[in-house]
C-alpha cells in the first residue's frame, strides 16, 4: 500500500479542555473505558474502571451526576434518540443492561441475562426504536427496552463472543453484528427476529473483529477494525469488501513525525466532506487523526495527511 504526500500537511491540535473524571491512587489508578455524547452534545457520559458512570457538561466541564449499579466492567455506553434525550443505557460483564434517567439520577429499568452471560456491546433501534440488542458469548440477545421483555435470542449465527452490535443509522430495521469468529452478520428485525429468516448477509473478515461503524452519504459502507490493528471497508448493500488496509499502524506511522502508531482507536465520518478519518494513538499518549482515501480497484491508500 502506497502513501502520497506524507507529513507536510499534518496539523497539530491544541488541548481545549481537560476533565478529571476520577482520581484513584498512583498505585491503583482509575481508567476511562468509554465516552458517549447526548444527541445535542450537551451531556457527555464517561464509564470508569470503578464501575461508575459520570456525566459532564462538555462546555463547562461541570460534573452533572454519578451513577452506580453495575457489578462488572462496563462495556458500552449510549444515549437514546432525540425523543428521549434524558435517557441513557449501559451494558456490563455482569450480564445486565441498565437504563438511566439523567433528570432524576436513577436507574429506571434493568435487562438481565444472568450472571454467567457477559455482555460486550449493545445498540438501540428497530422500526419503532423500541429494541435493545446486545452481543454476548456467541449470542445476540434482544429486548423491548420499554417493557423489559426479552423477545429474541440468536445463537446460531456466531460461534464466539459478539464484540459489536449496531443498528443502521437510517435503515433502523437492519441490525449488524461482529464477532471474534471473524464474521459480520446483517439481520432484518422486521417481524419475527431469528437466525434463519432474519439473516440477510454474512461477511467474512477472516480475523477477530474489535469495532465496526457506518459511513458514506447514505451510510452505505461499513468500516471494520480487527484486534490485530487491521482496517477494511465493506459495501453494506452488497456484502463485499472494497479495500483492506492491512496493518494500518504502519501506514499511519509513515504519515507523521511523531512516534510510531501503536493502536487503532476508532473511525470518524465527516458528512460535510464525505470523508472517513482514522483515529489512532501511541503508548506515550499521543493521538492522531488520519484522513483515509482509497481506490477500490487497487485497494491502495492514495492520499493522506
Amino acid at each position: 500500500m502506497e502513501l502520497d504526500d506524507p507529513v507536510p500537511r499534518a496539523k497539530r491540535f491544541s488541548l481545549n479542555k481537560s476533565i478529571q473524571a476520577s482520581f484513584g491512587t498512583p498505585n491503583d489508578p482509575d481508567y476511562v473505558f468509554d465516552i458517549a455524547g447526548s444527541w445535542d452534545d450537551s451531556v457527555m457520559g464517561v464509564s470508569l474502571s470503578t464501575r461508575e458512570i459520570k456525566l459532564y457538561s462538555p462546555a463547562t466541564g461541570q460534573r452533572l451526576g454519578s451513577y452506580s449499579g453495575h457489578t462488572g466492567t462496563i462495556t458500552d455506553l449510549q444515549f437514546l434518540d432525540a425523543s428521549t434525550p434524558y435517557t441513557f443505557c449501559s451494558s456490563s460483564t455482569d450480564g445486565t443492561i441498565r437504563v438511566w434517567d439523567s433528570r432524576t439520577g436513577q436507574q429506571v429499568n434493568i435487562l438481565e441475562t444472568g450472571a454467567s452471560q457477559e455482555l460486550y456491546s449493545f445498540t438501540v433501534g428497530g422500526t419503532s426504536e423500541n429494541l435493545i440488542c446486545a452481543g454476548a458469548r456467541a449470542q445476540i440477545r434482544c429486548w423491548d427496552w420499554r417493557t423489559g421483555e426479552e423477545i429474541a435470542c440468536m445463537q446460531e449465527c456466531h460461534t464466539e463472543d459478539v464484540t459489536q452490535v449496531r443498528f443502521h443509522p437510517s435503515r433502523r430495521d437492519k441490525l449488524v453484528s461482529a464477532s471474534v469468529d471473524g464474521l459480520i452478520c446483517v439481520f432484518n428485525t422486521r417481524g419475527e427476529i431469528n437466525d434463519d429468516e432474519g439473516l440477510d448477509i454474512v461477511m467474512s473478515v477472516g480475523t477477530s473483529i474489535a469495532r465496526i461503524g457506518f459511513h458514506g452519504v447514505s451510510n452505505e459502507r461499513l468500516w471494520c477494525m480487527s484486534h490485530i490493528e487491521t482496517l477494511n471497508i465493506w459495501n453494506f448493500e452488497e456484502g463485499t469488501m472494497e479495500v483492506n488496509f492491512g496493518d494500518t499502524r504502519l501506514k499511519a506511522s509513515a504519515n507523521w513525525k511523531m512516534p510510531q502508531v501503536d493502536y487503532l482507536i476508532h473511525c470518524h465520518y465527516s458528512l460535510a466532506n464525505n470523508g472517513l478519518w482514522l483515529v489512532a494513538g501511541t503508548n506515550s499518549g499521543i493521538l492522531g487523526y488520519f484522513p483515509l482515501s482509497y481506490n477500490t480497484d487497487q485497494g491502495n491508500l492514495v492520499s493522506s495527511s
